[in-house]
């Protein structure tokens, strides 16, 4: 596709570009401009895009592709993109842009929208306020299936979505909500205060955007109203927003949860300095706490050179416990993320691991008596071996989800206790058990 854009481009043969893009969704004219590497042919391209899509097209772009057209366009063309856009996608933008490119945008938006966008600036990142839009239908308490259909026909050709319209009293404060599929199939004289649902799902301009995702999740939400901390509806937030949210989170779990700090930038759009900073503050404490191990095999030193075959057991052992634990913990931090598990539940999680571990250690120790009793004809050093097996696990898995239930209590990311982290601290365990078992069992040998 983007062969046959740059060649339609290059020959300026329009007519057929523009037939091609009408038939391409806009998010996916928008991935043609991440391809097209050519200042100039960008924006012969984005000028071909018809008027009433060419905002959307363009809330859909990368930041850095946002920034060259801005860079490249008119004020007059500016000022029409930002008009046509919704007042969320305006805010994202700002955000994401250089100083001098926020000024200009600033410079050509309307004198409302310069208003709104300053206010929802002033609301903390990642706080619903920051999410929100104000582009909804409102209805008013005395209205009646009729009224509000025609407040749907004038006003909700400009709002983001009409599929949900929200009542509010004289003084803002919400009501209810009452979807389109009721109003239409709804006798036109009946009051809405007779259809709408009274028991909305709402949040505050301050709540955490990680929250809020979580009620889209679990209410099977396509909007939500957001209020201010008078109860006064200030604004909604839309699915593709709370999306955004899930997918970011998602991110920043499994960066947390491999030992690395979130990035803000995708992979191939992130600085490899970048990239190498966010990684090598965890990989310096995970080196210094895997010292500890090593102090401790260095303790055990004299018991090893007696029985040199106690080393081939080591790395199966810390291997072992360590794929226990991340088992656990992965579990643990994604029923926290979902709602599933919450802090009083510390005491049954940790007693089904604690299960878990015995029965998968019993099952693993028994493999593995068989296997060093067949193999070496050391039924005493299998027995040591399964014995540290059962305990490892046990450990691990306990360590696996006590940890992030830990961090959730004191207000952390549970990702932060996460595999690489619990693993050191398992791989430390298991060399104390293990030769703690050794001496003791393997006393007249060591």
């Amino acid at each position: 596709m983007i062969d046959r854009v740059l060649l339609l481009l290059q020959e300026r043969r329009y007519s057929e570009l523009r037939h091609l893009l009408d038939d391409l969704h806009v998010a996916d004219i928008a991935d043609l401009f991440s391809e097209i590497e050519d200042r100039e042919l960008m924006l012969r391209l984005f000028r071909l895009l018809p008027k009433e899509s060419a905002a959307e097209t363009f809330s859909y772009m990368d930041t850095d592709i946002q920034q060259k057209i801005i860079e490249a366009i008119t004020d007059v063309e500016l000022k029409i993109i930002l008009d046509d856009m919704f007042l969320d996608d305006c805010v994202d933008l700002i955000e994401e842009m250089p100083a001098n490119v926020v000024q200009r945008v600033m410079r050509n938006s309307s004198p409302e929208n310069r208003k709104l966008i300053n206010q929802y600036l002033q609301y903390p990142d990642d706080s619903a306020g920051s999410l929100m839009t104000n582009e909804y239908v409102c209805l008013k308490r005395g209205m009646t299936v009729a009224d509000a259909l025609a407040v749907i026909r004038r006003d909700g050709v400009d709002k983001e979505t009409i599929e949900l319209c929200y009542v509010a009293s004289p003084d803002r404060k919400l009501q209810g909500e009452v979807s389109l599929r009721q109003l239409v199939l709804s006798d036109p004289d009946t009051p809405i205060t007779d259809i709408m649902d009274d028991n909305v799902q709402f949040v505050h301009t301050h709540d955490d955007e990680e929250i809020i995702a979580q009620m889209f999740t679990h209410y099977d939400l396509l909007a939500m109203p957001v209020v201010d901390n008078e109860d006064r509806l200030v604004g909604i937030i839309t699915i593709d927003d709370a999306v955004d949210v899930i997918q970011e989170e998602n991110t920043e779990d499994f960066e947390l949860m491999a030992g690395m700090a979130p990035s803000e930038e995708t992979y191939l759009k992130t600085p490899v300095f970048t990239l190498a900073k966010n990684r090598i503050v965890w990989l310096i404490v995970l080196m210094f706490s895997a010292m500890i191990s090593g102090a401790l095999l260095e303790h055990y030193e004299a018991a090893i050179a007696s029985l040199p075959l106690l080393v081939s057991f080591i790395p199966m052992l810390m291997g072992t416990g360590g794929n226990g634990g991340s088992q656990a913990s992965t579990i643990v931090i994604r029923g926290l993320a979902l709602g599933e598990i919450d802090l009083g539940d510390v005491l049954t999680v940790w007693w089904k691991e604690a299960r878990v571990s015995l029965l998968c250690g019993t099952v693993l120790a028994a493999v593995n008596f068989l296997r060093i009793w067949l193999q070496y004809g050391e039924a005493d050093v299998a027995a040591v071996v399964s014995l540290t097996l059962i305990c490892t696990l046990f450990i691990a898995k306990s360590l696996g989800c006590l940890l992030p239930i830990a961090a959730k209590k004191l207000h952390m990311d549970p990702a932060l206790m996460s595999a690489p982290l619990i693993t050191t601290i398992t791989d430390a365990s298991t060399i104390l058990v293990f030769f703690t078992f050794s001496l003791t069992f393997l006393a007249d040998r060591l």
